[in-house]
């Protein structure tokens, strides 16, 4: 289905509308080898759309990985509180984005945006069994087997959690630099899981979701477009 040539490309993320119909406007954008200086133009995924000569690719759904700060909640909107979609350029505002699962508003790391709601539900339907990797630190002290409480699957009040991977990477005085990764997404989950063996999670951070890693270039507050290695990821779930 054709489109306006400025929706087409607001759509690929080059910028908000305003912004793209000063880039057509400029003599920068052509349309199958001929330069289209008209924002109504009509265009479809099937013409070569070029931006100062490098092709424009559109996607009906786009994904996005941030590095969420803390103090941000996980949600689309809230009255009292910044969500993550705050961090994002104006370009993206109108892009019905959501983020695929949540993370606590004083966690860290990883979350991947959509508009694609088949992606969100594969993703987080138990039967897919996609991994989640945190980082935490933790107070107080864990039993000696602790690892394999965790292997077995953790008990709480509701229900018991799926066998999870703790590995405990370093040991100081007060607290525990461990690394867990876990096959499901509970509220609360992994924090509840250190209250059952006697600890508190003092500082939690997600570094990956499935086959997709924290880019470590990118600061907290950060993001970018999920690159071509990624989105087989995405692909592979679908």
């Amino acid at each position: 289905m054709k489109m306006r040539l400025d929706k087409y490309l607001s759509s690929c993320g080059i910028g908000t509308r305003t912004e793209v119909k000063k880039i057509i406007r400029s003599n920068r954008i052509s349309v199958d080898g001929n330069i289209i200086p008209q924002c109504d133009y009509k265009v479809d995924d099937t013409m070569s759309v070029l931006l100062d000569g490098k092709p424009v690719k559109y996607s009906e759904f786009i994904y996005i990985m941030l590095n969420k700060p803390q103090g941000y909640l996980s949600a689309t909107k809230d009255q009292r509180h910044k969500t993550i979609l705050d961090l994002l350029d104006e370009k993206y505002a109108k892009m019905g984005l959501f983020p695929v699962g949540r993370l606590d508003k004083d966690t860290t790391g990883l979350v991947i945006l959509t508009n694609d709601g088949d992606f969100a539900h594969n993703t987080l339907s138990p039967k897919k069994h996609v991994s989640k990797t945190y980082i935490a630190e933790i107070s107080g002290t864990l039993p000696e087997n602790a690892t394999e409480i965790f292997n077995k699957g953790v008990t709480l009040k509701d229900f018991t959690c799926e066998s999870a991977d703790l590995i405990i990477e370093e040991t100081f005085n007060d607290h525990t630099l461990v690394t867990v990764t876990i096959h499901e997404g509970k509220y609360h989950q992994i924090k509840r899981m250190f209250q059952v063996v006697g600890c508190k999670v003092i500082y939690l951070k997600r570094v990956t979701f499935g086959n997709i890693k924290l880019d470590s270039n990118l600061k907290e507050g950060e993001y970018r477009l999920l690159n071509d290695s990624e989105m087989e990821f995405v692909s592979s779930v679908k």
